[in-house]
Formats: C-alpha cells, sequence, structure tokens
C-alpha cells in the first residue's frame, strides 16, 4: 500500500516493514503527530549484538521522523527468559547482574537515539517497574482470562519446544503473558501506541495488543521486521567466532568494521539501507556497481556503520589500519591484539586467542590449507610457536583476518 505519513514511508523504502496490523489505521495516526511507539530487550548479557541492530535502527528511524522511541528493557522479563526461537531455558541471572547489564546496554543506545524530556526524545523505561509489582493472583485474576491455553499452544516459541522434546518450563510459558502486559502499561502510563519488533515477536505483539484493546478499549499497533539473515541464509549477527557484539568492551571498532567489510556482495545495498542513514539517491549509486567496483560500496557501509556506534575517529582509524595491512602489508596499531605471557605462544594457541579459530582442530585444519600466515610467512608445522619480542608480530588468516601477537 501507499502510506502517506513520514514513520512508514520512511520503514517501508528502506525495508524494514514485514507485517503491521490495521496498516491503514496506523498510517493516519502518525499523520496527526508524534507516535510512541517501543521496542523490548532483555538483558541476558551485559551487550547486546548486531542481531538486535535493526530494532535499534527502526527506534532511530522513528526519531528521525518526528516520533517518540521507548527502550523497554526487560528487567522484570528477563528474569523470566524469552522462550521465543530458543531450545532450552536460558539461565536465571540474579538481579545485581540485570541490572549491570542494563546500564552497560543503554551506552550503546545513547549512539543511537537522543534521550530527553522532549516530545520526539527517547525514554528508557524497565519493565521490573510493574511486573515486580504484581501480585500472582492479581496477575491471575486480571490478565488471564483474557488468554486460552489453546491459543497459547499454537505459537511458535512454545511448538517449537513441544515439537522437538524440549522442556519448556511453566516461568517460561508465563513469558507471553507478561509482555502482553507491558505493551498495556505503556499505553496506560506513556500514551503508548506502538510496538515494534522482529518477526518472532509477531505473536506476543498481536498478544499486547488484543489485551490492551479488551481492557482498556486503546486502539494499539504493531510493526515487525522481516527475519535479517547474510545471503548465504546465516541469522544476523552470527559468526564462526561468536556475536558481534555492540559494546566496545566487548568487540574492537576495527573488528565491528571487519564484519561489516567483508559482508556478501548481495547484501551491500540492503545493509545499507538497514544501518546506516547514507541517502537512498547515494546508496542506489552504490548499488550500480559490479565486480571488484562493490568493494568501495562494502568500505563505505563498514564506515558509516562504525561512525555510528564507535564515532568517526574509529571508523577512520578501522579504515585506514585495513588500508595499511591489505595494501601495504604493513602491521597496523588498530589490529586486534593477543598479549603473549613469556614471550612464546604456539600458533594453535595464538588462532584461537585472536577468535580466528572456534577450536584447536579448526586451527590445525587452516595451518594444514596454508591459510596461516606469520609476518607474511606461511606457517606449515602446526606445533610452531611465536617468540615474541620488542616488535610485535602479525598473525593472519586468510586475506581478511589479521592480528598482533604482542609481549
Amino acid at each position: 500500500m501507499t502510506f502517506h505519513s513520514s514513520l512508514l514511508k520512511l520503514l517501508d523504502e528502506r525495508g524494514y516493514i514485514h507485517q503491521a496490523t490495521d496498516a491503514a489505521a496506523l498510517d493516519a495516526l502518525a499523520v496527526k503527530g508524534p507516535v510512541t511507539g517501543y521496542i523490548g530487550f532483555d538483558a541476558t548479557a551485559p551487550s547486546l549484538h548486531v542481531g538486535s541492530l535493526v530494532q535499534i535502527m527502526m527506534l532511530r528511524r522513528m526519531q528521525q521522523a518526528g516520533h517518540r522511541p521507548i527502550v523497554l528493557m526487560g528487567g522484570g522479563t528477563t528474569k523470566v527468559g524469552d522462550p521465543s526461537g530458543k531450545d532450552e531455558s536460558r539461565k536465571l541471572l540474579t538481579e545485581e547482574d540485570i541490572k549491570a547489564n542494563i546500564a552497560s546496554i543503554r551506552r550503546v543506545f545513547e549512539h543511537y537515539l537522543t534521550f530527553g524530556d522532549g516530545p520526539t526524545d527517547a525514554i528508557m523505561v524497565d519493565n521490573d517497574e510493574w511486573l515486580s509489582e504484581l501480585g500472582y493472583l492479581e496477575l491471575l485474576r486480571t490478565v488471564g482470562p483474557h488468554f486460552t491455553i489453546n491459543r497459547m499452544m499454537t505459537f511458535d516459541s512454545v511448538k517449537l519446544r513441544l515439537e522437538r522434546e524440549q522442556p519448556l518450563t511453566f516461568l517460561e510459558f508465563n513469558y507471553m503473558i507478561l509482555q502482553a502486559y507491558d505493551f498495556r502499561e505503556l499505553s496506560r502510563r506513556l500514551g503508548c501506541r506502538l510496538q515494534l519488533g522482529g518477526s518472532d515477536q509477531w505473536g506476543n505483539i498481536v498478544n499486547g495488543i488484543e489485551l490492551t484493546r479488551r481492557m482498556d478499549g486503546t486502539e494499539v499497533f504493531g510493526v515487525t521486521t522481516p527475519l535479517i539473515t547474510t545471503a548465504d541464509g546465516a541469522k544476523m549477527g552470527k559468526t564462526a567466532n561468536g556475536a558481534v557484539w555492540l559494546n566496545a568492551d566487548q568487540l574492537p571498532a576495527y573488528d565491528y568494521w571487519q564484519f561489516w567489510r567483508n559482508c556478501a556482495d548481495a547484501d551491500v545495498v540492503k545493509f545499507l539501507k538497514l544501518f546506516t542513514d547514507l541517502p537512498l539517491d547515494r546508496i542506489n549509486e552504490l548499488a550500480k556497481l559490479e565486480g571488484q567496483a562493490v568493494n568501495e560500496a562494502k568500505i563505505v557501509l563498514a564506515n558509516e556503520a562504525t561512525a555510528m556506534l564507535h564515532g568517526p575517529a574509529a571508523a577512520e582509524a578501522a579504515a585506514e589500519t585495513a588500508r595499511r595491512t591489505f595494501e601495504e602489508g604493513a602491521v597496523g596499531g588498530d589490529l586486534p591484539t593477543l598479549k603473549v605471557e613469556g614471550g612464546k605462544i604456539g600458533i594453535v594457541q595464538a588462532l584461537t586467542g585472536l577468535g580466528f579459530a572456534a577450536s584447536n582442530g579448526e586451527a590445525r585444519r587452516k595451518i594444514a590449507e596454508g591459510a596461516v600466515k606469520l609476518n607474511g610467512e606461511t606457517v606449515i608445522d602446526p606445533q610452531m610457536e611465536a617468540a615474541v619480542g620488542t616488535d610485535a608480530i602479525k598473525l593472519s588468516l586468510g586475506k581478511k583476518k589479521h592480528g598482533l601477537l604482542v609481549a
């Protein structure tokens, strides 16, 4: 359909919309004035990873279009654990761990959103504020009648566990009720009319919409993004070396830059639309590049995405380190480093320590394939040790992964 509001036009043009409830009514509401919308994030780790970035960017687009984004931190729901897309129960965290994780995660959002008290300024709230105050009987009496076990059993988050004969605890089974209650509570407290999320959250979002309408008679809406995968079908944010974290203390800016620089040719245009503020006409120009010239678009993507999260200086340093490493064969100072204790380290240990290989076995296979170099010389012996002195040693895996061994 053709949208009239700047919000839905922006989301549609850049490829964020997968499903929407009553898109025409939401579009009309967004034309009238600022809409308050939210996305929930559980605090299961000190950092979010790239898999959450499309949701963060959705909130950024809301603010860019003149609307008010809410970052809902799941201090309460993290105590339960979201079963969506999970084969097994998550480890339950302490309240102290959850609070520390929320404080750490907030630093990421401050790079993407402007927080404040204005009509379109972002706010961060914690659902523990209301969920922990709920008495169990109160929840059962006021919210329970609006959910049927029959309906809850149809949701993918439940069916997945049952089909695979994996345990689904009663604690997790209640997650969808608590998330629905969040929407109703945000609607009452902050006038929130829109919930955004990934396609795997569609059922949870619909539950919240129905609960809010039944209990309060308020018209609220939901929009989901498509599942963002890479060209090879992998889920966004997962690599052979683990998650691509957004906090700098979890993943250096150079590694983050390299993640975007090394994306597949087929993903560049999609990622430029989703994860940068580059104008669409500029993206369309880059989309015309072919062959080796596509690498120019990848560098633009890496520079833009890294500058947004880590700042322009970090992006420039990463790009310069990559240029010197790849074009001149030099040792760039921004490369990932591994401190070597005692002056010597096995090459296999160094490869796993830098995150270039997930296991010793994989490291040995890469050596056997001739893919590992030490200061430009191919390593053929998996038992070889590197002696690290005053000068750093460059360890390379293939053409794209380079790191420094330092004393």
